[in-house]
Formats: structure tokens, C-alpha cells, sequence
């Protein structure tokens, strides 16, 4: 349609196909340069159909507001602009240049359409209002990789710390944000707690001498190290077989003889028996004696004796490392499933609250999150003192501080977001911290017996 403003500035460039990549990177760059002119209020980049000798085609137009500012344009910058595309592809592509003005245009005139390259949408500018990607065709470079990967850790102002500082240190603040709307600030809430859970299970249960041993040194694996390993792992078994020992558990050793050197040990009333071989493992248990009688008929139906039983010697088959391995992958999924819980625990607490149950889930995700990142920091930082031989006082005060801090950081997000005065929220605090604690027990059984059928 007719512009009915001031001229428009027309570039046509024909240009080799081998270029075409590169010279729009370059033109959609200097469209952006253009815009920071006097003058101009809008640039537009667009493909026209292809010469006659096969070469391709792009046009830029620069709306200006006036004659004069088209001629302050042409009469200083112009020359700059045009040597930069010289310097750039030298005598690879031609240019022709014209200017439009209100008599120009033909009413109703179709303008040729550019299209986003992610989502589809026309673009009006140089980058996509539907999806935010940016105008461009050409590959990116290693690093611009680099950089989409860690810009938000290395600058200072991105949305990564913009989130993680007061999920620290400001309870409810995040929550509290997102449902007034201040959300483009912060990343988003389920993101940031996926990725922590990751962070934390990573830094928890990652075992760099077991998952990375063929990297370490080979000193680390001389047998003078394997026989202190060895020594170790006898004292602890002695140690872990004569503290059952005093409880009744297992029989006593006999004078002169270890506690792994315990006979076929017979049940003592306890209901329970156990021999350690002298790899460690348990050779002898109560699975024969296991029966379904006592379970409620819903569950006897499917879960009957001799599955228990099979499961059983499952389990200690290898001393419960597949066991111990299923229940740690299952844990994720089992936090995730506490949160609708939780929720719904908060729903029923704040039922004059007037808020959506996902609003709820929401206050939920954020205390979450702001668990799998404390208790991340202080393996970090518990780790930190071990390596560096700092005492053990240390870590011991920092531990019990984290502790309490994170029962404290629930009430005040509590009072921040659903704001009711101190004494009501210390009720439904204590109400929510035993639903709490019954939900994850709940939640942490379930999980253990999926994972012990599951082996």
C-alpha cells in the first residue's frame, strides 16, 4: 500500500548464488545499522525473483520521513554504507538504487512477503513476532554455539541469576512475581526446577571414581591402594556385622574369629538372619518365611506370597544394589509426583485464598527448586571443606543451618504470597509441614516397592 509518509530509498542487489548465504547475514545487519540513522524509520530486506541470467536478487527499502532527511542521508552516510559492502564481496554483486516516492506505489500494491525460517510467520521486521527468532539464514558459528550455551551463566544480568538470587535468599518472591505477571524477567518455573533436580542428583549420587574410573590415574589403582580399599571396607563389615551383633541381629562372632567369619547364623526370635560371606553379601534371609496373610484382599490378589518371596531374593541377591539403583531413578519421578499433592494440601488451607489450584503448584515448584539448590550448594560446599582439609566443625554448623533455614524459608514464602498474619500462618505451617513429611513417606514407600518388583 501506499507509503504516506516521506520517500523510500530502494537497493536492488544482484549478486552470485555462491554469496547468497553470507550476503544476508551482511544485509539484514546493515538494515538494523540503518534504523540507528536520522531519519530513517523503517527497513525492510526481501528476495525478488532472479535476473535473467540466473543470479539472485535481494531489496532493501529505508523509509525516510522527508526529503531532507533522504538527502542528509545520501549526501554523508550513503558513502560509508556502500563502502562496507565493497570491502565485504569486492565486484561479487551489483547494485542499482532508486527513489520512491507517495506517486510511486500503485494502491493496493502486493509487497513481496519474507517468510521466518523456524515458525512460518511474515516477518515485518528484522525479527520473527511470533516465535523471537531473528531474520537470518546463514549457519551460526562455533561460537555463537558456545554462547547460547553458557550466556546465561557468564552474564551477570541474565535471567539465570535474575532467578536463582532471590529463590535464595527471598522467599515467595518468585512466586509471588509470576502471578502479579512479572514472569519475562525470570526463567521459568518448571525449567528452573528441572534443572536443578538434575544439578542435584548429579552432584549427589555422581561417583567420580566409580563412573570415570578408567580416567583416573593408574597410582589410584596400584595394589598398595587396593589392599588399603580392601582393609577398609573389611573394617567397616566387621564394624557394621558386630553393631547387629549387640542388637540381637545376627549371631556373635566366637572369641578368635571375625565377625565376617560368622557361621550360618540361626534366627533368634527377631524374625530376621543373616550371614555376610566373605565378599559381603548375604547368603541366608527370612525370604521362606514371608506370606501375604496380613494384606488387605485388594492387594493380596496380585501381590501373593510367592511374589513377595521371588522379589525378596531378588533383592538380596546382590545385596541390594539393583534395588538401591532402581529406587535412586525412581526418586525424580516420585518428587514430581508430590507436587500436585502438596498442592492440593495448600488448596485446602487457603480456601478462601481465592487462588487456582495451579497457582498452588506453582507456590509448590518454587520451594522445591529452592530445596534441590540448597542442598546442592551444601554438598558443594561440604565436599569443598573435605578437599581442603578444613575442619570438620565447619561443615557440620553449615549443614545444621541449612536445616533450619529451610523450614524458615517455607513460612515466609507462605506469609509473603498468600500474606495472613504470622500466628494463622504458623498453624497451616505446622499443618503443611506433617502433611509434608506423611506425602513424602507415602510417596518414598510406593517408590520402593515399584523399584523392588521391578529388579
Amino acid at each position: 500500500m501506499a507509503d504516506s509518509f516521506g520517500p523510500v530509498y530502494e537497493v536492488t542487489h544482484t549478486l552470485e548464488r555462491e554469496i547468497i548465504t553470507d550476503f544476508d547475514a551482511f544485509l539484514s545487519e546493515h538494515a538494523e545499522e540503518m534504523l540507528s540513522v536520522h531519519g530513517i524509520r523503517r527497513a525492510t530486506v526481501y528476495a525478488a525473483d532472479d535476473d535473467d541470467e540466473g543470479r539472485a536478487r535481494r531489496v532493501s527499502r529505508y523509509h525516510f520521513e522527508s526529503d531532507e532527511d533522504l538527502e542528509n542521508y545520501l549526501s554523508g552516510p550513503a558513502a560509508t554504507m556502500r563502502l562496507a559492502a565493497t570491502t565485504h564481496f569486492g565486484e561479487r554483486f551489483s547494485v542499482s538504487r532508486r527513489v520512491l516516492h507517495q506517486s510511486d506505489f500503485v494502491e493496493n500494491e502486493v509487497q513481496p512477503e519474507v517468510m521466518c525460517l523456524n515458525c512460518g510467520t511474515t516477518l515485518t521486521g528484522q525479527y520473527c513476532g511470533n516465535c523471537g527468532q531473528r531474520a537470518r539464514s546463514r549457519l551460526i558459528s562455533i561460537w555463537e554455539l558456545v554462547r547460547d550455551a553458557f550466556g546465561d551463566l557468564l552474564e551477570l544480568d541474565s535471567r539465570l541469576w535474575r532467578t536463582l538470587i532471590p529463590l535464595t535468599i527471598r522467599p515467595g518472591k518468585l512466586t509471588l512475581d509470576y502471578l502479579e505477571g512479572r514472569r519475562a524477567r525470570y526463567m521459568p518455573p518448571f525449567r528452573t526446577y528441572l534443572v536443578l533436580s538434575i544439578v542435584f542428583f548429579l552432584v549427589a549420587f555422581f561417583d567420580p571414581a566409580e563412573e570415570l574410573g578408567i580416567f583416573l590415574d593408574a597410582e589410584e589403582s596400584s595394589p598398595a591402594a587396593e589392599e588399603s580399599s580392601q582393609t577398609a571396607v573389611q573394617e567397616f563389615r566387621d564394624g557394621f556385622v558386630e553393631g547387629l551383633s549387640a542388637e540381637g541381629v545376627v549371631e556373635s562372632a566366637s572369641p578368635g574369629e571375625s565377625a565376617a567369619e560368622v557361621d550360618d547364623a540361626s534366627d533368634n526370635g527377631n524374625g530376621f538372619s543373616i550371614r555376610l560371606d566373605d565378599d559381603g553379601t548375604a547368603t541366608d534371609n527370612d525370604c521362606d518365611e514371608i506370606d501375604a496373610d496380613d494384606l488387605p484382599d485388594w492387594m493380596s490378589s496380585w501381590m501373593t506370597a510367592e511374589r513377595l518371596r521371588a522379589t525378596c531374593e531378588r533383592v538380596v541377591a546382590d545385596d541390594g544394589k539393583a534395588f538401591a539403583g532402581k529406587l535412586l531413578d525412581n526418586v525424580p519421578a516420585a518428587l514430581i509426583a508430590l507436587l500436585p499433592l502438596m498442592a492440593l494440601i495448600l488448596k485446602v488451607l487457603y480456601p478462601l485464598s481465592k487462588r487456582y489450584y495451579v497457582e498452588h503448584v506453582l507456590f509448590v515448584v518454587h520451594f522445591h527448586a529452592f530445596v534441590f539448590l540448597i542442598l546442592t550448594l551444601q554438598i558443594i560446599f561440604s565436599r569443598l571443606t573435605s578437599v581442603l582439609t578444613l575442619s570438620d566443625t565447619i561443615s557440620t554448623v553449615t549443614t545444621v543451618a541449612v536445616t533450619l533455614y529451610i523450614p524458615i524459608y517455607v513460612f515466609k514464602a507462605m506469609r509473603r504470597v498468600y500474606q495472613q498474619n504470622w500466628f494463622v500462618t504458623m498453624l497451616k505451617f505446622l499443618v503443611l509441614s506433617l502433611a509434608y513429611v506423611v506425602g513424602l513417606l507415602i510417596i518414598l514407600m510406593i517408590t520402593a516397592a515399584l523399584a523392588a518388583f521391578a529388579i
